[in-house]
């Protein structure tokens, strides 16, 4: 008998609830006071996710989760800093996801400031905004003709990159099969979350 992956049972689950998401027959799963007592000695999270800021892109929202369900971390542009590798670290080690997933999105500010950051007569950016978009302008350089999609694209693979050479343990644990990471971008207007690549067995 073949037994589903954990990794790939967790991509089917979020994958389940944003087909609800984008149907408008969201089920509000886990979100009630049951489920927040249960919580209260401890969590369980099926998959940890590293997305933006924007407030467009509420995970835990488009994916029909509720409480308990992901372990999120954000920032603009889900750049893989320190802050977000040592988050996901912790999902992996201490709470044992068997899925990473990286969010992008269409329109993300974050790729447009580094976009236009990389201009001739671009104005100077406040000097830590400047030092976060940095992450994001050798996708600019990369991509073959600048636009928002493809630098977009282009980041969100090399984010995934990141994460796996600058995290020993996330390597490790992608190289042994305990967990998969999935690159996926979310389109604003259709409210689809779009499998790109996975590193791993995911389905």
């Amino acid at each position: 008998m073949t037994t589903t992956r954990p990794a790939t049972e967790a991509w089917r689950r979020l994958a389940a609830g944003n087909d609800r998401f984008v149907e408008d027959r969201p089920l509000h799963p886990r979100q009630d006071a049951d489920r927040r007592t249960e919580l209260a000695e401890g969590q369980k999270p099926v998959a940890a996710l590293l997305g933006c800021s924007d407030s467009r892109v509420a995970a835990e929202v488009l994916f029909d989760q509720g409480l308990g369900d992901l372990f999120v971390i954000r920032n603009a542009g889900q750049i893989a800093s320190a802050s977000a590798i040592a988050s996901i670290e912790y999902a992996v080690a201490v709470l044992d996801v068997p899925l990473v997933v990286v969010l992008a999105h269409d329109s993300c500010g974050a790729v447009q400031a580094a976009i236009d950051a990389a201009g001739p007569d671009a104005p100077l950016l406040p000097p830590l905004i400047a030092a976060h978009i940095d992450h994001i302008r050798p996708a600019v350089e990369a991509s073959p003709d600048g636009g928002p999609a493809t630098v977009g694209e282009a980041h969100l693979a090399a984010t995934v990159s990141a994460l796996l050479a600058e995290s020993e343990l996330l390597a490790a644990a992608v190289a042994d099969g305990t967990v998969d990471v999935v690159g996926a971008n979310y389109r604003l207007a259709e409210g689809r979350v779009e499998r790109r690549f996975a590193v791993g067995d995911t389905d």
